[in-house]
């Protein structure tokens, strides 16, 4: 059983497994006749293999309890996932490094502040969508295509919320 507690979710914690989406700290510039500030390019879409595609969706996940009990992880080998929240909803990520195994000592606990999104990189091992408090409303960017793109782990795991 490998036991968690959640840390806030920072971009420098977060990079070995993608990119963390926050308008709040990237660089942007007015479009739109300064009527629009774009924050660009905030995380890289990866689309790989045959007949690669981006899907642009959205996720209504339920609210999960604490402590969340998971028994696997899941990765997606051809392409990133990105979860955006559309309401300010905090979520609760677990993650771990590509491989063709997970090394207990290398899994991570974070927990969103409600404005931050994720972008889990290919083959990226991360819990499914856990969503605190309320349901959630997600705007998700992945890849359609050819090809098996997700893989499962079984393992058990428990995570709390730090103080």
């Amino acid at each position: 059983m490998i036991k968690l507690i959640a840390e806030p979710l920072t971009a420098e914690a977060f990079a070995p497994f993608g990119d963390v989406i926050d308008a709040r700290t990237s660089a942007s510039f007015p479009i739109n006749a300064g009527r629009t500030q774009r924050h660009h390019d905030l995380a890289r879409v990866e689309t790989l293999g045959d007949n690669a595609h981006t899907l642009i969706n959205i996720f209504v996940s339920q609210p999960i309890t604490l402590p969340l009990e998971l028994t696997f992880l899941e990765r997606h080998p051809q392409g990133s996932q990105a979860f955006m929240p559309l309401h300010q909803e905090r979520f609760i990520v677990v993650v771990a490094p590509p491989g063709d195994t997970i090394d207990a000592a290398n899994v991570r606990a974070f927990v969103t502040d409600g404005r931050q999104g994720v972008n889990y990189r290919a083959g990226t091992w991360h819990a499914i969508q856990s969503v605190l408090e309320r349901e959630g409303e997600f705007l998700v960017v992945d890849r359609g295509g050819d090809g098996n793109n997700c893989d499962e782990y079984s393992l058990d795991i428990t995570v709390t919320l730090g103080e």
